[in-house]
């Protein structure tokens, strides 16, 4: 089948096409040159033969979500989008220097870096999700790399909504990357779903192929569809990856949705492990911290500037057995830590902030705590000014930082004793809910030192001898693991 040409680039007012970047089923891409401010942009413009309501709408659709999503710093930035005078409508993005979909057949990836995507674009999942949006169409073509070699989701084309009001129809499908029960239709998507397609998209770039495609050849689609839906996963078939990421992405795209990872940032927290247990830095997991950070309003805020003082003047008379300075008790004014000028805090003391104000330090933190920051005037305020800046600066050389202290104090819940059975060369281990929260997991920890984030209360062993296995397990909450329990050993009959 031939490939057709492109289309004609749009004339967009302020914009100078450049050449074109690529072809789609929906739309070409072109790169342009926007006029001011003066930069190179990619430009995804609708075929006029397609242009009907239907995909107006699904155009809408992908400019709003990615408009309200493009701000994660692992997907893709959306600068604009409107109809040229063709009546084709068009976004204008970020340009990406390329695609991993143009990568990973030619030159499988290197074991870290895979991982270093795989928590980049499971933080993008995860962010999209708690905002009540799935992406559909997670594929290596839809990973992008930036400039700087970051790499970016893309094209939530045919987006719907994680609440259960999604379109009647599907308006495309990337089978060798499709969820089986959404290859069967039984779904048009879920968060289990998507957790397959990240895992699939990864053993891809691992592997060279999509996850159920034969090794050295292609595969009609029909054939393809029924191997994803009941052939056994392979594994790799590379010798550098280990057995615990093989078991992660086998998980991940397990037959059953209930057996996957629970949600994306259950994956992220597998796949981390895996970089720990090969000695890499941890990637750094990029999701909005809405889960704890909501808790701050500017009476909270407040309440902990109060803890704070008190815990420092307290901490100051046990060693020196003098009052605190005039005006540092509980009842004081607000103005000054809302003025965000406090002596000794701002940017000079090496706590830095961006132009931007959201890289700030647990002191400027504070200091933003609400309005009222233009209610310095007068005495008494600026005695205050200076007696928080004083307060603050001793609570953290002190280490009395409840704010960053607090997300981990609430007392994580610590699992009782750990049940084993043994059946056919097989251990089972259980335990009781200890008492887990929205968002909270639990972390395996085997007596090899491999862990893995699970949801289920049950973790199972299939050891090669009859040495025991011992598994130890922690509860996780917003990041940080609690007390671990106490080990229990079995081994296999």
């Amino acid at each position: 089948m031939a490939r057709r040409l492109p289309s004609p680039p749009p004339a967009l007012p302020g914009f100078t096409p450049v050449r074109v970047l690529g072809s789609g089923g929906f739309a070409d891409v072109f790169l342009f040159e926007q006029n001011m401010p003066r930069r190179q942009v990619a430009v995804k413009v609708m075929l006029p033969e397609v242009v009907n309501d239907q995909v107006r709408r699904m155009f809408q659709v992908e400019a709003d979500l990615m408009a309200k999503l493009s701000a994660h710093p692992s997907i893709l930035t959306v600068y604009e989008a409107g109809v040229s005078s063709d009546g084709r409508p068009y976004l204008v993005m970020e340009l990406c220097s390329s695609s991993l979909g143009q990568r990973y057949r030619s030159e499988p990836l290197p074991v870290a870096e895979a991982l270093r995507i795989g928590v980049k674009i499971a933080g993008a999942l995860q962010t999209a999700h708690e905002q009540g949006i799935l992406h559909r169409d997670v594929k290596p073509s839809n990973i992008l790399v930036t400039a700087y070699g970051a790499p970016v989701l893309s094209d939530f084309g045919i987006s719907a909504s994680t609440r259960g009001n999604a379109a009647a129809e599907a308006v495309g499908l990337s089978i060798p990357w499709s969820a089986p029960e959404v290859v069967s239709e039984q779904t048009q998507g879920t968060v289990a779903s998507e957790v397959w397609a990240l895992s699939a998209t990864l053993y891809s770039l691992l592997a060279g192929r999509s996850p159920f495609e034969e090794p050295g050849g292609r595969s009609a689609p029909g054939d393809l569809a029924r191997r994803i839906v009941k052939a056994r996963l392979a594994p790799t078939g590379r010798t550098d990856v280990p057995a615990s990421l093989e078991r992660i992405l086998a998980r991940g795209m397990a037959k059953n949705p209930v057996q996957r990872p629970a949600s994306a940032l259950e994956l992220l927290r597998e796949l981390q492990a895996v970089e720990t247990e090969l000695g890499l830095a941890q990637t750094s997991a990029e999701i909005a911290m809405a889960e704890w950070a909501s808790d701050y309003s500017r009476d909270s805020d407040e309440r902990t500037v109060i803890h704070v003082a008190e815990a420092t003047r307290r901490r100051r008379r046990s060693v020196t057995g003098a009052r605190g300075p005039a005006g540092s008790g509980s009842g004081g004014s607000r103005a000054g830590w809302a003025s965000g000028s406090v002596p000794g805090v701002g940017p000079a003391s090496g706590a830095g902030e961006g132009s931007d104000g959201r890289d700030r330090s647990v002191a400027s933190r504070v200091a933003g705590a609400g309005p009222g920051s233009s209610r310095t005037a007068g005495g008494r305020g600026r005695v205050w000014l200076v007696v928080a800046g004083v307060v603050v600066a001793a609570a953290i050389a002190a280490g009395a930082i409840f704010l960053v202290a607090r997300p981990g104090s609430g007392g994580i819940p610590r699992v009782g004793e750990i049940a084993a059975t043994t059946q056919g060369g097989h251990i089972l281990f259980t335990w009781a809910d200890p008492g887990l929260g929205d968002g909270d997991s639990y972390r395996v920890t085997t007596s090899s030192g491999q862990s893995s984030v699970q949801k289920s209360r049950e973790f199972a062993a299939d050891p090669t001898s009859t040495a025991p296995v011992c598994i130890s397990v922690a509860v996780v909450r917003a990041g940080k693991s609690g007390e671990a329990s106490s080990q229990k050993c079995a081994a296999r009959e």
